[in-house]
């Protein structure tokens, strides 16, 4: 596929507020998927000092943009542009940005990750754990990403219709055709990259794979059970039969998602609601006394519950991977903790995402990852609401936006 590419020598746009669309989030909206974002003219700054403006080419829907505009997110601040899971090309950069210039292809990361330089100097709070490599949680940026703002200060987006500025989400703001990011979110990929595939690198898949992979460190021989067969579950199976998982239970409750499941590779489908009992007993009966690994991707505090109460007493590891709404609570009994078992969390997968996401872009390039069997749909950005109506229905995993009202018809 052929794409434009703006080299360094014509950005005539450089310098200039670019005018474009987007799809604003006015306020929060509890039944989400009922045209909930208005499409809309909005002025993109230009980057200032260590910050990216990126043209979106696609992006895609992820279930936290849908919590988020339902109202449940604590730190959902309005009126904004959500979007995080999106790839793109460099239109400008600001002063002293080294790492990427005008035409690279690249992924905006809502995921942080600082320099060297930073970790050197202990510039953020996290910067000790995170070069000892006991996390991938860049504090650096982080306050001013949850507050909607960039570091330097305000937003870089404005509405052409008032001037009215929208606030930023999660560091990235990609349902915008054009957006401004810090320099320390762009993860800079190789130009021959499909960016209607790669954009799903941004979040989803990574998040489900890494868990497995990086946070769990599943082994080969174990027993897992997936607690959700959304994307990011199917991505938790995809990355447990990499890992060479002996055992894959996948666990329901719509079965209509089993056939997908059991092709990514699970080994088994349990539907909760066929059982007179609860779903963390039959699976302890079916493993013996319960699964090795177990990974919640619903989002549901007593689904947590159930995944932890899943694994093996004396070396069972829960990750919790789906997000709850604001003020929600886990709970279980102490002597499932003090009896061996892990409960854990993970963000992003356990991915460093500049440094690491473009070996991910790799591993897809080597036929070593899926990606298109995760896209269901392709829908051009006037359509964004339909792609919100069709997760929400559960007909889709993944819907790619064309921002250029370009997708393929079939």
């Amino acid at each position: 596929m052929h794409r434009r590419f703006l080299p360094a020598s014509r950005c005539f746009s450089a310098g200039q507020p670019i005018k474009c669309l987007a799809a604003v989030a006015r306020g929060p909206k509890k039944e989400y998927w009922e045209n909930a974002l208005e499409l809309e003219e909005v002025l993109v700054a230009p980057p200032q000092a260590g910050e990216v403006r990126i043209k979106i080419t696609h992006t895609a829907l992820c279930h936290t943009d849908a919590f988020t505009l339902s109202g449940e997110d604590a730190e959902g601040k309005f009126p904004c542009i959500l979007g995080h899971e999106a790839a793109g090309i460099v239109e400008s950069v600001g002063e002293g940005v080294t790492t990427v210039k005008a035409g690279d292809t690249v992924i905006p990361c809502y995921q942080a990750e600082c320099f060297a330089h930073d970790q050197e100097a202990d510039h953020c709070p996290r910067c000790r754990g995170f070069r000892a490599g006991k996390t991938n949680l860049c504090g650096k940026v982080r306050p001013f990403t949850g507050a909607g703002v960039m570091k330097s200060g305000g937003t870089r987006f404005k509405a052409a219709k008032d001037g009215a500025e929208l606030f930023h989400y999660m560091g990235t703001s990609t349902f915008s055709q054009y957006t401004v990011v810090h320099e320390e979110s762009v993860a800079k990929i190789r130009q021959d990259a499909p960016l209607e595939k790669v954009n799903l690198l941004g979040c989803g898949l990574a998040t489900g794979w890494g868990a497995v992979a990086n946070t769990a460190k599943v082994e080969a021989g174990s027993s897992v059970a997936v607690f959700g067969v959304g994307t990011v579950g199917l991505s938790v199976i995809e990355g447990a039969v990499k890992a060479k998982a002996k055992r894959i239970i996948a666990v329901d409750v719509d079965p209509n998602k089993f056939s997908l499941a059991i092709e990514f590779g699970a080994t088994e489908c349990v539907n909760p609601k066929d059982h007179d009992k609860p779903i963390q007993q039959v699976l302890v009966d079916m493993t013996k006394g319960g699964v090795d690994y177990s990974f919640d991707c619903t989002g549901n505090v007593q689904v947590m519950r159930s995944a932890l109460e899943a694994t093996h007493i004396g070396w069972g590891t829960s990750v919790i991977i789906g997000v709850a709404g604001a003020g929600q609570e886990i709970a279980t009994r102490l002597f499932q903790l003090v009896t061996g078992r892990t409960w854990k969390g993970t963000a992003f997968g356990g991915y460093k995402s500049r440094s690491q996401v473009p070996g991910l872009v790799d591993a897809y390039m080597k036929g070593e990852v899926k990606i298109d069997e995760y896209i269901t749909h392709n829908l051009n950005l006037k359509d964004i609401n339909e792609a919100f109506k069709l997760m929400h229905e559960g007909k889709s995993l993944r819907a790619v936006i064309w921002m250029d009202d370009n997708a393929p018809t079939a």
